[in-house]
């Protein structure tokens, strides 16, 4: 991938950071020069990712999962305690089951919710704290459109989703007069494995590259200090099941 300096300097946590959109999030945004927090339940496939931008970047691996209160502010205090700041946090990592709601198991519903909803706050509630001190930042969080739209066997995902939509545009109210702005990304079907292991019978020609919606995110990152993109939706173009 090209290199360039168009995000020299800042310090950039990835979770769900060891495949996927994830893994595709830190190389672009590695490549842009940024230093990226490779943070995974994963710390081993994490470490492999970080170990693949290495060179001419800086990048770390760390075990994390965003659920945790204890582990969230953890490692925020040791993202800011290592490298001085936190400019990003890319809320990324995401669960699912998928499974009727008859089916469904209530731990399995928790799960669910607590990475993709609790995570989100928790980890947006520490590195704001941050932020704030340090003049600024951007929180970027990962939805989808099953934020927008809803289809069965689904519930835990769809209500976590919707959540996440709901809870970034609320980040995006109260932070923003402390210059930190909020993005939420509603990316359409990827070729990830998030994807494709649990529906291996689906056109592989209708979903889009991760590295699309990280180019994307990348693009919202590098705007103005004076604007702000709250809310930005990446689609396949093949996609026919979306307007």
């Amino acid at each position: 991938m090209a290199r360039d300096s168009s995000l020299a300097g800042k310090t950039v946590l990835v979770t769900g950071g060891a495949s996927g959109l994830g893994a595709a999030l830190c190389q672009v945004l590695s490549a842009s020069g940024a230093r990226v927090v490779v943070a995974d339940l994963k710390l081993e496939k994490a470490a492999a990712v970080a170990d693949s931008l290495r060179g001419d970047a800086q990048a770390e691996a760390i075990a994390l999962d965003v659920g945790d209160p204890q582990a969230a502010e953890q490692a925020v205090n040791d993202i800011v305690g290592r490298f001085g700041r936190l400019d990003v946090l890319v809320n990324n990592a995401g669960t699912d089951v998928t499974l009727s709601m008859e089916e469904l198991s209530v731990a399995d519903w928790n799960r669910v919710i607590n990475t993709n909803l609790n995570g989100p706050f928790l980890l947006a509630k520490y590195a704001s704290e941050k932020m704030r001190r340090a003049g600024g930042g951007h929180i970027i969080n990962i939805a989808s459109t099953a934020a927008k739209r809803a289809w069965p066997n689904a519930s835990a995902y769809h209500a976590s989703k919707w959540g996440l939509l709901g809870l970034s545009h609320a980040m995006h109210a109260e932070l923003r007069p402390h210059n930190i702005k909020v993005t939420a990304v509603i990316a359409g079907g990827m070729r990830t494995p998030f994807l494709l292991d649990r529906f291996p019978d689906i056109d592989v020609s209708t979903l889009q590259d991760p590295a699309n919606v990280a180019k994307a995110v990348k693009s919202v990152l590098l705007l103005p200090e004076e604007t702000v993109i709250s809310e930005i939706m990446v689609l396949p173009m093949k996609e026919s099941s979306w307007p």
